[in-house]
């Protein structure tokens, strides 16, 4: 451990996980590393939710706020959402114990834009950070630290936070030392200044975090890894929705508005989202580039293939034969891939900039194209709607779609079984208003939304996405909306808009 912790006050601020988890007290809030289950402390929050659960046997009260970078794994958001012991989540996550809670109104969560996280903590939006704890692969001689799997927020919650608890996790490589990116070039409006960075690869800032040594008041090692499962294989209706985009990018193209490398991609997480990396190769694209916010196993393979020539993210969610992947190759990525603060890459001037491609999931839409990525029948939030489209909540999907060059939602036209559609009349609530939506796409077609008006829209997208049970039962709303509503620029019939949802509330099919 001396190899990982070679500055020597830090190094007698050693200590077990239970022992750090003593210095947490009830009501405090605590930032803690994380995105999408990976660069999470792994010792700490486990440690921490036995004492809430001995706290709770006894009859007393034992709960804090939890902000991380996204959402993390059941050794941090499960066990603490088993014992009871949060009081506020944000901004995004992914456990089912967790997720229950927050559907039984047991906590309160807020699902938040994650290029807002750090700002708006800067803003002190969020009140004050008591404690950040942070994982990190190993500590220089001079207190800087070498980065873990994500970056996330991290350089904010060290900055902000009043202390400041470091699990050094020796099952992170230290191969991964140089590849990160971490710029301490923000300010607080109105003192704020452009950020020099024009292409993925460019670096803006340095490989390491800084930390305030005094603020350290523990060190844990652990050794344990980061727990992400693979996705199935992609099936027909995601190859199938895949087969449109490369369609539609083909077609983009030939008119000149696109090359043949494409813009910088954005790209969710999902079997859609990795159908569509897999089709870039088979179309014989080569050389792109991606400004994302995960690196998923399929961006290694295309990485690897040349297909990609460089990656842009904020954090690894690689299985584990991923992880075995990118460690037995670490030399190759390391000069492919560059991590940045969850901030940077999430910034919605430089995904402007960059033109980026964004390709996201939908729970629904409705047929004027508004997109509903995060609540099943309007109040039920994170659920999994089918095993092609995780939906866990906004994230970056917003950053991306309103200030790309495209914005893409993607998912199947119907879901448990033919009950649920994928296009509703109105959808039941709303991330991506109709302004910020390109490209609606399910396994039936394509809808490409530039240069139409509500009513075209409207036609278009039940043409060309709805599923055929669906499709007549669209047509005729909008037919009788288009005659009978109150209003004719977006026709709606409001004593009716949410029925189909309704419905599947009481009898569990939307369908007639």
């Amino acid at each position: 451990m001396h190899d990982r912790i070679r500055h020597a006050g830090l190094l007698d601020k050693r200590m077990s996980a239970e022992a750090a988890a003593a210095l947490i007290k009830p009501g405090m809030t605590v930032a803690m590393s994380g995105f999408t289950g990976a660069g999470y402390p792994k010792a700490v929050p486990q440690a921490l939710a036995s004492r809430m659960e001995e706290v709770h046997a006894d009859g007393g009260s034992f709960k804090i706020k939890v902000l991380t970078g996204a959402s993390t794994a059941p050794e941090l958001d499960g066990v603490l959402a088993k014992v009871g012991g949060m009081e506020l989540r944000l901004p995004y996550m992914s456990d089912p114990a967790l997720r229950k809670r927050i559907n039984d109104g047991d906590l309160d969560y807020m699902d938040i834009h994650l290029s807002h996280v750090a700002q708006h903590t800067w803003f002190g939006f969020y009140g004050g950070i008591n404690i950040a704890i942070v994982e990190v692969v190993g500590i220089r001689e001079d207190g800087s630290l070498i980065p873990s799997s994500s970056v996330g927020n991290n350089k904010t919650w060290l900055d902000m936070a009043d202390a400041v608890i470091l699990e050094v996790n020796t099952q992170q490589s230290t191969a991964m030392e140089g590849m990160h990116d971490i710029y301490y070039g923000t300010a607080l409006p109105p003192f704020r200044k452009p950020i020099m960075l024009t292409q993925p690869e460019d670096r803006i800032g340095q490989p390491y975090l800084d930390v305030d040594v005094d603020k350290v008041i523990a060190v844990v090692e652990t050794d344990a890894p980061d727990r992400l499962s693979a996705f199935a294989a992609p099936d027909e209706a995601s190859n199938q929705i895949a087969d449109h985009l490369l369609d539609f990018l083909d077609g983009e193209i030939k008119t000149g508005r696109l090359t043949n490398t494409l813009l910088p991609l954005q790209s969710g997480v999902g079997n859609i989202a990795n159908a569509v990396l897999a089709g870039l190769t088979r179309g014989g694209y080569r050389g792109l580039k991606a400004y994302t916010e995960v690196i998923q196993d399929g961006m290694l393979e295309l990485i690897k293939d040349g297909t990609l020539a460089f990656a842009s993210a904020t954090s690894f969610s690689l299985s584990e034969a991923g992880i075995e992947e990118f460690n037995r190759h670490v030399d190759f990525y390391r000069e492919r891939i560059m991590l940045r603060t969850q901030e940077i890459s999430n910034h919605p001037e430089l995904i402007r900039r960059l033109g980026c491609i964004a390709l996201n999931g939908m729970i629904e839409a409705d047929i004027y194209g508004n997109v509903n990525s995060t609540h099943v029948v309007g109040s039920h939030v994170m659920n999994v709607m089918n095993v092609m489209n995780v939906m866990n909540g906004i994230g970056g999907s917003g950053d991306f779609a309103r200030n790309g060059f495209l914005g893409a939602f993607m998912s199947p036209s119907t879901a448990k079984g033919g009950a649920i559609s994928g296009i509703v009349p109105m959808a039941s609530h709303v991330d991506h208003t109709e302004h910020d939506t390109m490209l609606i796409i399910t396994e039936q077609g394509l809808a490409d939304l530039r240069g139409l008006a509500p009513k075209q829209r409207a036609r278009d997208i039940t043409e060309k996405c709805a599923h055929p049970d669906y499709k007549p039962m669209l047509e005729d709303y909008f037919a009788r909306a288009s005659r009978d509503s109150y209003g004719k620029h977006t026709p709606h019939l409001m004593g009716e808009a949410l029925s189909w949802h309704q419905r599947y509330i009481e009898t569990g099919d939307m369908r007639l």
